[in-house]
């Protein structure tokens, strides 16, 4: 297992479903905090791993946003930005689709423009210095509502940051239903952007009938209880509709009760296509390599079958086709020597 853990940590990877707020790792949310001496949020790195000890999603959630609460400058969107490439650089991750949410900054009074700025010049500068390609999936915070899908809406159409692909819905599911959302999902789709929902992390298949249906999903991010519907199943093996599984999340939200329960190996003998991600590693404990770990353990993997899962992320992305060709090429070297 060792020799498995450092070939996953050399493994060349992407990521597609990690979140820009809840990538800062407590090294970041230390410096955050510090900033911004008004907040509940401990400044000691070693007394936020007991901050992050949530009791359900609802609890998460609340604690998400008070980190949230410190971003509260141009310059703090910045730092958290580049810091976050710089810790996915030392995972080996080549490309990264991060999950931003500017609602959440733009109504606590940066500036849309700012934001979009700030996040693009940490993702110019990444690539430059460590290596990383970021790319933007705008998503919205459904616990917000409708006003939130608007102005994300306006954010990502009008002024279309460089690294823009897709477009998202992340938050709460429960109380909060994916129909209400497509005439935005529509009009994101119409100026090209993908479409990549959350849906069945916390709800059952239906969430997921809907992100696929009703809101267009070419990905769908989590679609944990995807499995409990043969149908649905079937419907995304033959439309080759990807989940992106985040194990370790789901145990500590408690959508799975535990890491022998999750539905990771039932979606792969159903023949779905799935890419591994952290979500939110440092507020979950993990981290991509970590991930890989626990998959390959409950998909039972060698050496190969990692690599197809770095293969398969790849594959999965909305990377150009030169970015994909060079980075599976620098897997396929990798995974031979």
């Amino acid at each position: 297992m060792e020799d498995l853990q450092n070939f996953i940590a050399g493994l060349p990877k992407a990521e597609l479903h990690v979140h820009h707020v809840g990538s800062a790792s407590p090294r970041i949310v230390a410096e955050l905090a510090q900033r911004h001496g008004d907040s509940a949020v401990p400044t000691a790195p070693d007394a936020l791993a007991a901050y992050f000890d949530f009791t359900d999603f609802a609890h998460f959630i609340q604690l998400y946003l008070s980190v949230v609460d410190l971003i509260r400058t141009p310059e703090d969107v910045r730092m958290l930005t580049y810091e976050i490439a710089r810790d996915m650089a030392r995972q080996q991750i080549r490309y990264a689709e991060l999950t931003v949410t500017p609602y959440t900054s733009i109504v606590r009074g940066i500036p849309a423009e700012a934001f979009c700025e700030a996040i693009e010049d940490a993702r110019t500068h990444a690539e430059k210095e460590l290596g990383i390609t970021l790319r933007w999936i705008f998503d919205i915070p459904g616990e917000a509502g409708l006003p939130s899908a608007e102005e994300t809406l306006r954010v990502a159409t009008e002024l279309q940051p460089d690294g823009l692909v897709a477009f998202g819905l992340g938050g709460p599911e429960i109380g909060v239903p994916r129909p209400q959302f497509r005439p935005f999902f529509d009009a994101a789709r119409a100026a090209g952007l993908h479409s990549v929902p959350h849906a069945g992390e916390t709800t059952g298949p239906q969430t997921v009938w809907d992100a696929a249906l009703v809101l267009g999903a070419e990905r769908i991010g989590h679609g944990t209880s995807a499995v409990q519907d043969a149908d649905l199943v079937k419907y995304l093996a033959d439309q080759g509709i990807p989940l992106e599984v985040c194990p370790t999340s789901n145990i500590a939200t408690r959508a799975v009760a535990s890491l022998d329960e999750h539905p990771l190996p039932a979606m792969v003998e159903g023949g779905l296509q799935v890419t591994i991600n952290s979500d939110d590693p440092p507020m979950f404990g993990t981290d991509l390599n970590n991930e890989y770990a626990v998959a390959a353990r409950l998909l039972e993997l060698d050496r190969d079958g990692v690599a197809d899962l770095a293969r398969a992320a790849v594959r999965h992305s909305f990377a150009d086709e030169r970015t994909k060709a060079t980075l599976l090429t620098e897997i396929n070297t990798y995974a031979r020597s």
